[in-house]
């Protein structure tokens, strides 16, 4: 029995590929996925810092912020920040292969 490819699965070979990405970039973004929301129509989703840092095993605040923000600059994710203390900021992936957002 053949399994379907996933849909992350280019994405996740992206960034495998990119030599710019360490450790703990890949690990933020499993956290990304953990708390990605597959069914909110607009693909955009939540998520606290607090929570991302813990899954992703980064324990320092300054890392946690450059490594979200060098995601944003390669193109990997969008992020809206919030200083809610309930809601967390927003992210949404960007895919520049085999569609956008789920759509390939």
């Amino acid at each position: 029995m053949e399994l379907p490819k996933h849909a992350f699965s280019a994405f996740f070979e992206r960034i495998g590929d990119d030599g710019r990405l360490l450790p703990t970039h890949i690990g933020l973004v499993a956290a990304l996925f953990y708390h990605y929301d597959c069914g909110n129509p607009n693909n955009h989703f939540h998520a606290s810092r607090r929570k991302l840092m813990r899954f992703s095993r980064i324990r320092s605040i300054a890392t946690y912020h450059k490594c979200l923000s060098e995601l944003v600059a390669y193109g990997y994710v969008e992020y809206r920040p919030s200083w809610h203390p309930a809601k967390g900021s927003r992210f949404r992936f960007i895919r520049t292969e085999g569609g956008v957002n789920g759509q390939d």
